[in-house]
């Protein structure tokens, strides 16, 4: 039996914490399910607020439930007074993110260096 590898990576630019998602494909539940019980216990360890950087270098497909997932992290980490960066996004993803007007929720960059800039 293969190991279950893991949906994330987790590393550290600064003051910034960068989590690059591995999968290419992000559309069952269940791994919608493992991504959301990764990544708020991370935010809400974080004292003092987290810069979070995701990385979706890696994605090429997900479903509209990531879409709420994303959602439901960023409204997490305002409220802890956090920051949230999307970067390395597909062309065909950033589409969806354009027609579903999420452009204008989520601070999307280029690459990780340029979302890691200015945070304090």
């Amino acid at each position: 039996m293969a190991a279950i590898k893991p949906m994330i990576n987790v590393n550290y630019l600064g003051k910034a914490t960068i989590v690059r998602f591995t999968d290419e494909k992000i559309l069952e539940e269940k791994d919608i399910q493992n991504l959301q019980d990764s990544i708020l216990p991370m935010i809400e360890s974080a004292s003092g607020g987290i810069n979070l950087i995701l990385d979706f270098g890696n994605v090429q497909y997900l479903s509209s439930a990531v879409l709420g997932l994303l959602i439901r992290i960023s409204k997490r980490i305002y409220e802890c007074d956090g920051v949230l960066r999307l970067c390395n996004i597909n062309p065909k993803i950033y589409e969806i993110f354009k027609i579903t007007r999420l452009t204008k929720t989520f601070d999307i960059y280029k690459d990780i260096e340029s979302a890691a800039k200015d945070l304090s």
